[in-house]
Parts: structure tokens; sequence; C-alpha cells
């Protein structure tokens, strides 16, 4: 088991059946532009559309830093059967005091509803439990997009309850819906 206290988020590869999450690379930003533009993806989530191949390079610079500092960070979610990067999946925070991370994710309008975001989270979730030894993961959803709830219990997780108003997106207040494992709850499921 890694200890992030002395390596930080080593961000290993981690391969599925039909998925490797890998680190991101500058020559997977035309990939990430070719789903990140498209406003339908970045509805729920915190950043806005891409206007430009440009914010995507940007986007895989700012991963490339984490990675060089050891923080918290994002995989790119390769699809075995083409090599293309279709979104990414990591921590968005992590709590050394509480020994907490937060998750989030996106994916191509294309691969929605197909299976492949539930199984990159569930190989996160393994990842951060067996490899890491964090305590417990969170995320979080918009209520207006419940299938990324379904994501979240598919893959183990809890729901903990009703956030009101507790994220700005794009100029409003939205709800949120909090949902959450433990690494003993994982242990329980795993024996």
């Amino acid at each position: 088991m890694t200890s992030l206290a002395a390596d930080g988020f080593a961000m290993d590869e981690l391969t599925t059946r039909r998925l490797t999450l890998r680190k991101l690379r500058l020559s997977d930003a035309d990939d990430i532009y070719r789903y990140s533009r498209d406003a339908e993806v970045a509805r729920y989530v915190l950043w806005d559309a891409h206007q430009s191949v440009y914010d995507s390079r940007s986007y895989v610079r700012a991963m490339l830093r984490r990675y060089r500092s050891g923080g918290p960070a994002s995989w790119g979610i390769e699809l075995n059967a083409t090599g293309a990067v279709i979104g990414t999946i990591g921590y968005m925070w992590y709590q050394p005091e509480n020994n907490a991370a937060e998750l989030g994710y996106s994916l191509s309008r294309e691969h929605w509803n197909l299976g492949i975001m539930t199984e990159a989270l569930r190989a996160v979730v393994a990842y951060s439990f067996e490899e890491l030894g964090i305590n417990r993961l969170e995320a979080q959803h918009e209520v207006a997009n419940p299938a990324s709830g379904a994501v979240m219990r598919k893959a183990g997780m809890q729901r903990e309850g009703l956030l009101r108003e507790r994220i700005a997106n794009k100029g409003r207040y939205v709800h949120v819906e909090l949902y959450s494992i433990l690494r003993s709850e994982y242990a329980s499921r795993s024996r």
C-alpha cells in the first residue's frame, strides 16, 4: 500500500475490461476537446465547455502540474478498443487530517449509458482503498443529473443526503446529492 503522506497521489495506471485509466499527456488534448466542447457534457460539471483545443491543452497542463506535485489529480479514461481518451475521473480534493477524498468524473456523451463510468469508478474506489489506504470517499451530483447518482450507487456508494444550494454552477445555485463509501464498507463487500 502506498503512503499518501510519503508518496502523494501516485496515480498508477489502472486497467479494467474495457478501459485504461492513466495519466494524461499533452497528446490527449484533441481527444479531450472532442467531448469537452459539448455543452451537454459540461452541463453539470464545474467547468465550462471548451471553446478551443487550447482550453483542453490548458487542462492537461494543469493535470501535469498536479502529477508532478503529488497532489490530487485525474486520470484520463482511455477506451482500450480505440486508444482514445473519452473522459476523466479522479480526485477533486484530499483532506489528510480526515484521510478523505472527493471523486469527480466526466465522460463523452456518445459513451453514456454503457456502464463505462461505473467500470471506471469501481476501479478508482478499489485503488483508493487498497493502494492509497484512504478511509472515506465521497462524490456529489446535481439533483438534475440523477444518472450520476446511479453510477455512484452501482459503485457501492451510499446516498448521505441533499445539500441545498451547495454549489454555484454556471450562474445558479444548485442542490446536490452527496454519496460516500467507507473503507470498512468496501472491505466487507470485497470478502
